[in-house]
Protein backbone atom coordinates (compact mmCIF):
# COMPACT_ATOMS: atom_id res chain seq x y z
CA UNK A 1 0.00 0.00 0.00
CA UNK A 2 3.17 2.58 1.07
CA UNK A 3 4.83 1.85 -2.17
CA UNK A 4 2.23 1.92 -4.56
CA UNK A 5 1.04 5.47 -2.61
CA UNK A 6 4.62 6.82 -2.79
CA UNK A 7 5.88 5.33 -5.52
CA UNK A 8 9.26 3.83 -5.88
CA UNK A 9 11.61 6.84 -6.24
CA UNK A 10 9.36 8.39 -2.74
CA UNK A 11 9.76 5.07 -1.00
CA UNK A 12 13.44 4.54 -1.90
CA UNK A 13 14.33 8.01 -0.62
CA UNK A 14 12.26 7.34 3.13
CA UNK A 15 13.96 3.67 2.97
CA UNK A 16 17.80 5.30 2.28
CA UNK A 17 17.16 8.36 4.65
CA UNK A 18 14.15 7.79 7.02
CA UNK A 19 14.57 4.08 7.06
CA UNK A 20 16.45 4.35 10.46
CA UNK A 21 13.09 5.05 11.80
CA UNK A 22 12.51 0.96 11.06
CA UNK A 23 15.92 0.70 12.79
CA UNK A 24 15.06 2.09 15.62
CA UNK A 25 13.41 -0.43 17.67
CA UNK A 26 16.86 -3.00 17.32
CA UNK A 27 18.93 0.37 18.94
CA UNK A 28 16.42 0.63 21.35
CA UNK A 29 16.50 -2.98 22.56
CA UNK A 30 19.96 -3.11 22.42
CA UNK A 31 20.91 -0.29 24.32
CA UNK A 32 18.24 -1.48 26.85
CA UNK A 33 20.44 -4.59 27.27
CA UNK A 34 22.95 -1.83 29.33
CA UNK A 35 19.98 -1.03 31.94
CA UNK A 36 18.05 -4.19 31.77
CA UNK A 37 21.53 -6.01 33.03
CA UNK A 38 22.08 -3.86 36.02
CA UNK A 39 18.44 -3.95 36.75
CA UNK A 40 17.44 -7.66 36.46
CA UNK A 41 21.04 -7.99 39.06
CA UNK A 42 18.89 -5.88 41.25
CA UNK A 43 15.26 -6.95 40.80
CA UNK A 44 16.99 -10.67 41.61
CA UNK A 45 17.91 -9.29 44.79
CA UNK A 46 14.48 -7.01 45.40
CA UNK A 47 16.62 -4.28 45.79
CA UNK A 48 14.11 -1.26 45.41
CA UNK A 49 16.25 1.55 46.46
CA UNK A 50 19.00 -0.14 43.87
CA UNK A 51 16.63 0.02 41.47
CA UNK A 52 16.03 3.34 41.80
CA UNK A 53 19.18 4.58 41.37
CA UNK A 54 19.64 2.87 38.32
CA UNK A 55 17.15 4.15 36.94
CA UNK A 56 17.74 7.47 37.56
CA UNK A 57 21.74 7.20 36.28
CA UNK A 58 20.82 5.50 33.41
CA UNK A 59 18.09 8.15 32.57
CA UNK A 60 20.87 10.70 32.96
CA UNK A 61 23.39 8.93 30.84
CA UNK A 62 21.07 8.34 27.74
CA UNK A 63 20.76 11.89 27.90
CA UNK A 64 24.23 12.64 27.67
CA UNK A 65 24.00 9.73 24.27
CA UNK A 66 20.84 11.75 22.81
CA UNK A 67 22.72 14.89 22.86
CA UNK A 68 25.94 13.46 20.92
CA UNK A 69 23.87 12.16 19.24
CA UNK A 70 22.25 15.14 17.46
CA UNK A 71 25.24 16.91 17.02
CA UNK A 72 26.74 13.46 15.33
CA UNK A 73 23.59 13.41 12.98
CA UNK A 74 23.50 17.32 12.33
CA UNK A 75 27.15 17.38 11.41
CA UNK A 76 27.42 14.71 8.83
CA UNK A 77 24.03 16.07 6.99
CA UNK A 78 26.04 18.19 4.49
CA UNK A 79 28.46 15.84 3.73
CA UNK A 80 25.87 13.20 3.20
CA UNK A 81 23.39 15.41 0.96
CA UNK A 82 25.90 16.77 -1.20
CA UNK A 83 28.35 13.81 -1.90
CA UNK A 84 26.90 11.20 -1.32
CA UNK A 85 23.30 10.65 -1.48
CA UNK A 86 21.73 10.40 -5.09
CA UNK A 87 18.41 11.48 -4.94
CA UNK A 88 16.41 13.03 -7.61
CA UNK A 89 17.11 17.33 -7.62
CA UNK A 90 13.47 18.08 -6.65
CA UNK A 91 13.28 15.50 -3.93
CA UNK A 92 15.91 17.13 -1.68
CA UNK A 93 14.29 19.50 0.37
CA UNK A 94 11.80 16.68 1.23
CA UNK A 95 14.37 13.89 1.38
CA UNK A 96 15.80 16.62 4.58
CA UNK A 97 12.64 17.07 6.18
CA UNK A 98 12.61 13.25 6.47
CA UNK A 99 16.57 13.44 7.56
CA UNK A 100 14.52 15.59 10.72
CA UNK A 101 12.09 13.34 11.39
CA UNK A 102 14.70 10.65 11.59
CA UNK A 103 16.94 12.69 14.13
CA UNK A 104 13.69 13.11 16.29
CA UNK A 105 12.64 9.87 16.64
CA UNK A 106 15.88 8.55 17.18
CA UNK A 107 16.55 11.37 20.26
CA UNK A 108 12.64 9.92 21.22
CA UNK A 109 14.18 6.10 21.20
CA UNK A 110 17.64 6.81 22.91
CA UNK A 111 16.13 8.79 25.81
CA UNK A 112 13.20 6.23 26.67
CA UNK A 113 15.69 3.41 26.55
CA UNK A 114 15.45 3.30 30.38
CA UNK A 115 11.63 2.80 30.48
CA UNK A 116 11.84 -0.11 27.95
CA UNK A 117 14.61 -1.80 30.20
CA UNK A 118 12.79 -1.71 33.14
CA UNK A 119 9.68 -3.35 31.31
CA UNK A 120 12.29 -5.94 30.09
CA UNK A 121 13.58 -6.89 33.81
CA UNK A 122 9.91 -7.22 35.34
CA UNK A 123 9.40 -9.31 31.67
CA UNK A 124 5.84 -7.68 31.03
CA UNK A 125 5.08 -8.97 28.02
CA UNK A 126 1.18 -8.21 28.36
CA UNK A 127 2.03 -4.92 27.72
CA UNK A 128 4.50 -5.23 24.62
CA UNK A 129 1.56 -7.02 23.40
CA UNK A 130 -1.22 -4.47 23.29
CA UNK A 131 1.70 -1.55 22.32
CA UNK A 132 1.89 -4.06 19.01
CA UNK A 133 -1.34 -3.72 18.04
CA UNK A 134 -1.75 -0.09 18.92
CA UNK A 135 1.57 0.32 16.70
CA UNK A 136 0.22 -1.76 13.81
CA UNK A 137 -3.11 0.08 13.92
CA UNK A 138 -1.27 3.51 13.67
CA UNK A 139 1.01 1.79 10.54
CA UNK A 140 -2.25 1.18 9.03
CA UNK A 141 -3.88 4.33 9.82
CA UNK A 142 -1.08 6.35 8.44
CA UNK A 143 -1.27 4.30 5.27
CA UNK A 144 -4.22 4.95 4.46
CA UNK A 145 -4.08 8.93 4.80
CA UNK A 146 -1.45 8.58 2.73
CA UNK A 147 -3.03 6.82 0.01
CA UNK A 148 -6.03 9.23 0.44
CA UNK A 149 -3.58 12.12 0.34
CA UNK A 150 -3.49 14.71 -2.21
CA UNK A 151 -0.61 16.48 -1.27
CA UNK A 152 3.20 15.51 -0.59
CA UNK A 153 2.75 11.74 0.36
CA UNK A 154 6.56 11.38 1.36
CA UNK A 155 6.70 14.43 3.54
CA UNK A 156 3.30 13.36 5.02
CA UNK A 157 4.84 9.98 5.60
CA UNK A 158 8.06 10.60 7.26
CA UNK A 159 6.13 13.18 9.36
CA UNK A 160 3.27 10.45 10.77
CA UNK A 161 5.78 7.96 11.45
CA UNK A 162 7.82 10.03 13.50
CA UNK A 163 4.85 11.07 15.59
CA UNK A 164 4.78 7.18 15.98
CA UNK A 165 7.06 6.80 18.44
CA UNK A 166 6.62 9.44 20.55
CA UNK A 167 2.66 8.01 21.11
CA UNK A 168 3.87 4.49 21.73
CA UNK A 169 7.32 5.97 23.79
CA UNK A 170 4.97 8.42 26.00
CA UNK A 171 2.48 5.32 26.78
CA UNK A 172 5.43 3.58 27.49
CA UNK A 173 6.86 6.14 30.36
CA UNK A 174 3.57 6.84 31.46
CA UNK A 175 2.81 3.04 32.44
CA UNK A 176 6.10 2.67 33.98
CA UNK A 177 5.65 5.62 36.15
CA UNK A 178 2.26 4.24 37.25
CA UNK A 179 3.39 0.52 37.73
CA UNK A 180 7.01 0.37 38.68
CA UNK A 181 8.17 2.19 42.20
CA UNK A 182 11.80 2.78 40.99
CA UNK A 183 10.76 4.86 38.11
CA UNK A 184 10.75 7.71 39.81
CA UNK A 185 12.66 10.86 39.54
CA UNK A 186 15.05 11.38 42.62
CA UNK A 187 18.28 12.51 40.84
CA UNK A 188 20.30 13.76 44.01
CA UNK A 189 19.79 10.77 45.93
CA UNK A 190 20.30 8.33 43.53
CA UNK A 191 23.64 9.45 42.08
CA UNK A 192 26.52 7.04 43.39
CA UNK A 193 29.65 7.27 41.48
CA UNK A 194 30.43 3.55 41.80
CA UNK A 195 27.47 2.89 40.05
CA UNK A 196 27.98 5.98 37.39
CA UNK A 197 30.96 3.84 36.45
CA UNK A 198 29.98 0.83 35.85
CA UNK A 199 26.73 0.96 34.01
CA UNK A 200 28.99 4.19 32.13
CA UNK A 201 31.78 1.59 30.88
CA UNK A 202 28.77 -1.12 30.38
CA UNK A 203 27.14 1.43 28.26
CA UNK A 204 29.92 2.42 26.51
CA UNK A 205 30.88 -0.75 25.06
CA UNK A 206 27.61 -1.85 24.53
CA UNK A 207 26.64 1.44 22.82
CA UNK A 208 29.49 1.02 20.44
CA UNK A 209 28.45 -2.49 18.95
CA UNK A 210 24.96 -0.75 18.54
CA UNK A 211 25.75 2.14 16.70
CA UNK A 212 27.93 0.28 14.63
CA UNK A 213 25.33 -2.11 13.35
CA UNK A 214 23.19 1.04 13.01
CA UNK A 215 25.75 2.81 11.04
CA UNK A 216 26.32 -0.54 8.96
CA UNK A 217 22.49 -0.87 7.96
CA UNK A 218 22.04 2.70 7.13
CA UNK A 219 25.42 2.94 5.51
CA UNK A 220 24.51 0.28 3.03
CA UNK A 221 21.56 2.09 2.20
CA UNK A 222 23.52 5.00 1.69
CA UNK A 223 26.17 2.49 -0.26
CA UNK A 224 23.07 0.89 -2.29
CA UNK A 225 21.40 4.44 -3.42
CA UNK A 226 25.23 6.13 -4.36
CA UNK A 227 25.61 3.11 -6.95
CA UNK A 228 22.77 2.03 -7.95
CA UNK A 229 19.88 4.77 -7.10
CA UNK A 230 16.66 4.93 -5.10
CA UNK A 231 14.84 2.00 -7.04
CA UNK A 232 17.06 -0.71 -5.12
CA UNK A 233 16.77 1.30 -1.92
CA UNK A 234 12.87 0.43 -2.60
CA UNK A 235 13.88 -3.34 -2.99
CA UNK A 236 16.28 -3.15 0.43
CA UNK A 237 12.62 -1.48 1.98
CA UNK A 238 10.44 -4.24 1.38
CA UNK A 239 13.04 -7.08 2.24
CA UNK A 240 13.42 -5.08 5.82
CA UNK A 241 9.36 -5.03 5.94
CA UNK A 242 9.12 -8.91 5.10
CA UNK A 243 11.88 -9.66 7.45
CA UNK A 244 10.84 -7.78 10.22
CA UNK A 245 6.87 -8.76 10.22
CA UNK A 246 8.52 -12.97 9.66
CA UNK A 247 10.98 -12.41 13.22
CA UNK A 248 8.55 -10.58 14.76
CA UNK A 249 7.62 -13.52 17.18
CA UNK A 250 11.03 -14.38 17.53
CA UNK A 251 11.90 -10.56 18.26
CA UNK A 252 9.00 -10.79 21.11
CA UNK A 253 10.12 -14.54 22.51
CA UNK A 254 14.13 -12.86 23.10
CA UNK A 255 12.42 -9.73 25.19
CA UNK A 256 10.86 -12.57 27.11
CA UNK A 257 13.72 -14.82 27.67
CA UNK A 258 16.45 -12.17 27.88
CA UNK A 259 15.94 -11.38 31.93
CA UNK A 260 15.69 -15.25 32.64
CA UNK A 261 19.30 -15.50 30.76
CA UNK A 262 20.66 -12.93 33.12
CA UNK A 263 19.22 -14.07 35.90
CA UNK A 264 21.03 -17.49 35.04
CA UNK A 265 24.47 -15.76 33.94
CA UNK A 266 24.16 -14.18 37.99
CA UNK A 267 23.86 -17.71 39.76
CA UNK A 268 26.89 -19.04 37.92
CA UNK A 269 25.49 -22.08 36.71
CA UNK A 270 27.11 -22.51 33.64
CA UNK A 271 25.33 -25.87 32.75
CA UNK A 272 22.40 -23.66 33.40
CA UNK A 273 23.21 -21.46 31.37
CA UNK A 274 23.91 -23.69 28.56
CA UNK A 275 20.70 -25.16 28.35
CA UNK A 276 18.72 -22.28 28.60
CA UNK A 277 20.69 -20.44 25.65
CA UNK A 278 21.19 -23.55 23.42
CA UNK A 279 17.01 -23.75 23.92
CA UNK A 280 16.87 -19.97 22.84
CA UNK A 281 18.70 -19.99 20.26
CA UNK A 282 16.97 -23.25 18.44
CA UNK A 283 13.33 -21.87 19.13
CA UNK A 284 13.86 -18.49 18.30
CA UNK A 285 15.55 -19.30 14.94
CA UNK A 286 12.51 -22.25 14.37
CA UNK A 287 10.10 -19.17 15.50
CA UNK A 288 11.55 -17.34 11.50
CA UNK A 289 12.05 -20.40 9.69
CA UNK A 290 8.10 -21.50 10.25
CA UNK A 291 7.16 -18.23 8.78
CA UNK A 292 10.26 -17.92 6.13
CA UNK A 293 10.91 -21.13 4.42
CA UNK A 294 6.73 -21.32 2.91
CA UNK A 295 7.47 -17.54 1.85
CA UNK A 296 10.71 -17.93 0.63
CA UNK A 297 9.48 -20.63 -1.95
CA UNK A 298 6.60 -19.06 -2.67
CA UNK A 299 8.06 -15.00 -2.64
CA UNK A 300 7.10 -14.23 -6.26
CA UNK A 301 3.39 -14.99 -5.76
CA UNK A 302 3.21 -13.00 -2.35
CA UNK A 303 5.06 -10.04 -3.47
CA UNK A 304 2.73 -9.82 -6.42
CA UNK A 305 -0.07 -9.70 -4.44
CA UNK A 306 1.02 -7.57 -1.77
CA UNK A 307 2.68 -4.83 -4.49
CA UNK A 308 1.04 -3.88 -8.04
CA UNK A 309 4.75 -3.34 -9.06
CA UNK A 310 7.85 -5.17 -7.86
CA UNK A 311 10.93 -3.49 -7.79
CA UNK A 312 14.03 -5.38 -9.49
CA UNK A 313 16.31 -7.70 -6.76
CA UNK A 314 13.28 -7.29 -4.19
CA UNK A 315 13.01 -11.05 -4.25
CA UNK A 316 15.91 -11.98 -3.85
CA UNK A 317 17.10 -9.53 -1.45
CA UNK A 318 14.09 -10.70 0.68
CA UNK A 319 15.53 -14.14 0.59
CA UNK A 320 18.89 -13.64 1.90
CA UNK A 321 17.53 -11.31 4.62
CA UNK A 322 15.94 -13.80 6.30
CA UNK A 323 18.69 -16.08 5.66
CA UNK A 324 20.77 -13.27 7.89
CA UNK A 325 18.74 -12.89 10.11
CA UNK A 326 18.76 -16.91 11.04
CA UNK A 327 22.22 -16.51 11.36
CA UNK A 328 22.24 -13.73 13.77
CA UNK A 329 19.37 -15.23 15.74
CA UNK A 330 20.74 -18.65 16.85
CA UNK A 331 23.59 -16.99 18.54
CA UNK A 332 21.57 -13.90 20.31
CA UNK A 333 21.02 -15.94 23.47
CA UNK A 334 25.06 -16.55 24.12
CA UNK A 335 25.39 -12.65 23.65
CA UNK A 336 22.79 -12.15 25.97
CA UNK A 337 25.20 -14.12 28.51
CA UNK A 338 28.30 -12.32 27.55
CA UNK A 339 25.81 -9.10 28.67
CA UNK A 340 25.11 -10.44 31.96
CA UNK A 341 28.45 -11.14 32.68
CA UNK A 342 29.32 -7.44 32.82
CA UNK A 343 32.79 -7.34 30.80
CA UNK A 344 32.22 -6.96 26.95
CA UNK A 345 34.96 -4.89 26.58
CA UNK A 346 36.83 -7.59 24.09
CA UNK A 347 33.54 -8.87 22.73
CA UNK A 348 32.21 -5.04 21.81
CA UNK A 349 35.39 -4.51 19.87
CA UNK A 350 35.54 -7.62 17.89
CA UNK A 351 31.72 -7.06 17.25
CA UNK A 352 31.77 -4.11 16.39
CA UNK A 353 34.66 -4.94 13.44
CA UNK A 354 32.76 -7.39 12.55
CA UNK A 355 29.62 -4.93 11.53
CA UNK A 356 31.30 -2.59 10.19
CA UNK A 357 33.12 -4.78 7.54
CA UNK A 358 30.16 -5.33 4.93
CA UNK A 359 30.30 -1.88 4.04
CA UNK A 360 33.65 -1.72 3.33
CA UNK A 361 33.44 -5.23 1.23
CA UNK A 362 30.28 -3.46 -0.54
CA UNK A 363 31.87 -1.04 -1.38
CA UNK A 364 34.92 -2.65 -2.96
CA UNK A 365 32.81 -4.99 -4.47
CA UNK A 366 30.49 -2.26 -6.15
CA UNK A 367 32.93 -0.12 -7.12
CA UNK A 368 34.46 -2.95 -9.54
CA UNK A 369 30.92 -3.30 -10.88
CA UNK A 370 29.86 -6.13 -8.44
CA UNK A 371 26.04 -7.57 -8.25
CA UNK A 372 23.78 -5.72 -5.72
CA UNK A 373 23.55 -9.04 -4.32
CA UNK A 374 27.19 -8.26 -2.51
CA UNK A 375 25.35 -6.32 -0.09
CA UNK A 376 23.33 -9.48 1.86
CA UNK A 377 26.32 -11.47 1.10
CA UNK A 378 28.84 -9.19 3.39
CA UNK A 379 26.08 -8.90 5.61
CA UNK A 380 26.03 -12.83 5.64
CA UNK A 381 29.73 -13.55 5.76
CA UNK A 382 30.72 -10.73 8.87
CA UNK A 383 27.63 -9.95 10.70
CA UNK A 384 26.22 -13.40 10.05
CA UNK A 385 29.19 -15.98 10.23
CA UNK A 386 31.50 -13.55 11.71
CA UNK A 387 29.45 -12.20 14.26
CA UNK A 388 28.43 -15.49 15.51
CA UNK A 389 32.05 -16.77 15.72
CA UNK A 390 32.72 -14.05 18.25
CA UNK A 391 29.53 -14.60 19.97
CA UNK A 392 31.19 -18.21 20.72
CA UNK A 393 34.75 -17.74 21.22
CA UNK A 394 33.66 -15.13 24.07
CA UNK A 395 30.87 -17.29 25.27
CA UNK A 396 33.56 -19.97 26.18
CA UNK A 397 35.66 -17.65 27.56
CA UNK A 398 33.48 -15.78 29.79
CA UNK A 399 30.55 -18.05 30.33
CA UNK A 400 32.20 -21.36 29.66
CA UNK A 401 29.11 -22.19 26.89
CA UNK A 402 30.75 -24.79 24.99
CA UNK A 403 31.10 -23.98 20.83
CA UNK A 404 31.08 -27.59 19.90
CA UNK A 405 28.07 -28.47 22.04
CA UNK A 406 26.60 -25.10 20.57
CA UNK A 407 27.13 -26.75 16.99
CA UNK A 408 25.64 -30.17 18.25
CA UNK A 409 22.08 -28.88 19.68
CA UNK A 410 21.40 -25.82 17.80
CA UNK A 411 23.48 -25.93 14.32
CA UNK A 412 22.93 -29.06 13.05
CA UNK A 413 19.66 -29.86 13.77
CA UNK A 414 18.29 -25.71 12.70
CA UNK A 415 20.22 -26.89 9.97
CA UNK A 416 18.74 -30.49 9.15
CA UNK A 417 15.61 -28.73 10.10
CA UNK A 418 16.18 -25.99 7.43
CA UNK A 419 16.44 -29.14 5.00
CA UNK A 420 13.47 -30.98 5.67
CA UNK A 421 11.17 -27.99 5.37
CA UNK A 422 13.07 -27.09 2.10
CA UNK A 423 12.85 -30.43 0.76
CA UNK A 424 9.46 -30.82 1.65
CA UNK A 425 7.99 -27.48 0.30
CA UNK A 426 10.12 -27.42 -2.70
CA UNK A 427 8.39 -30.77 -3.77
CA UNK A 428 5.22 -30.21 -3.30
CA UNK A 429 5.98 -26.77 -5.29
CA UNK A 430 6.73 -28.82 -7.77
CA UNK A 431 3.71 -31.10 -8.10
CA UNK A 432 1.77 -28.03 -7.86
CA UNK A 433 3.31 -25.22 -9.49
CA UNK A 434 0.81 -23.11 -9.71
CA UNK A 435 1.02 -19.04 -8.33
CA UNK A 436 -1.96 -18.85 -6.56
CA UNK A 437 -3.32 -19.18 -2.99
CA UNK A 438 -4.02 -22.72 -3.16
CA UNK A 439 -0.80 -24.04 -3.75
CA UNK A 440 0.71 -21.02 -1.07
CA UNK A 441 -1.62 -22.57 1.03
CA UNK A 442 0.04 -26.18 0.63
CA UNK A 443 3.05 -25.39 0.43
CA UNK A 444 2.93 -24.04 4.22
CA UNK A 445 1.45 -26.72 5.40
CA UNK A 446 3.36 -28.88 4.02
CA UNK A 447 6.74 -26.84 5.33
CA UNK A 448 5.10 -27.16 8.72
CA UNK A 449 4.46 -30.87 8.38
CA UNK A 450 7.99 -31.35 8.07
CA UNK A 451 9.18 -28.95 10.85
CA UNK A 452 6.72 -30.61 13.24
CA UNK A 453 8.77 -34.76 11.67
CA UNK A 454 12.07 -32.85 11.75
CA UNK A 455 11.96 -31.52 15.23
CA UNK A 456 10.46 -34.65 16.83
CA UNK A 457 12.67 -36.69 15.14
CA UNK A 458 16.20 -35.38 15.52
CA UNK A 459 15.97 -31.83 15.86
CA UNK A 460 14.69 -31.22 19.67
CA UNK A 461 16.73 -32.95 22.74
CA UNK A 462 13.98 -34.53 25.61
CA UNK A 463 13.93 -32.19 27.79
CA UNK A 464 12.69 -29.51 25.13
CA UNK A 465 10.14 -32.53 23.50
CA UNK A 466 8.72 -32.62 27.32
CA UNK A 467 8.72 -28.72 27.52
CA UNK A 468 6.89 -28.73 23.87
CA UNK A 469 4.00 -31.55 24.81
CA UNK A 470 3.59 -29.45 28.33
CA UNK A 471 2.89 -26.20 26.07
CA UNK A 472 0.54 -28.47 24.00
CA UNK A 473 -1.49 -29.68 27.14
CA UNK A 474 -1.80 -26.93 28.64
CA UNK A 475 -2.94 -25.12 25.36
CA UNK A 476 -5.82 -27.70 24.91
CA UNK A 477 -7.15 -27.81 28.32
CA UNK A 478 -8.69 -24.83 27.43
CA UNK A 479 -10.76 -25.67 25.32
CA UNK A 480 -11.83 -28.80 26.90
Amino acid sequence: MILASLGEVDFGIFNVIGGSIAMMGFLNSTLANATQRFMSYAEGKGDEQNKTKIFNISFILHLIIAAATILLLLSIMPILFDKFLNIPADRIWTAKIVYFTLIFSTILTIVNVPYDAVLNAHENMFYYAIIGVIESLLKLGIAYVCVYSDGNRLLIYSILMATLPLITLSIMKVYCHKHYTECRFALRKSWDFGVVKSIAKFSGWNFLTAISSLFTVQGLSVVLNHFFGTVLNAAQGIANQVNGQLSAFSTNMMKALNPVIVKRTASADSESVSAVTFSGSKFSAILILFFAIPVCIKMEYILSVWLEEVPKWTIVFCQLQLIQTVIVQMANPIATAIYGKGDIKGYAIWKSIMNIMPIILSIIAFSSEGSPIWLYLSLIMFMGLGGDIVILYYGKLKCNISPSLFLLNVFFPVLGISAVMIAFGIIFDYILPYQNVFSSVVCGIMTTIGLIISMFTFGLTFSEKLIIQSLIAAFSKRFH
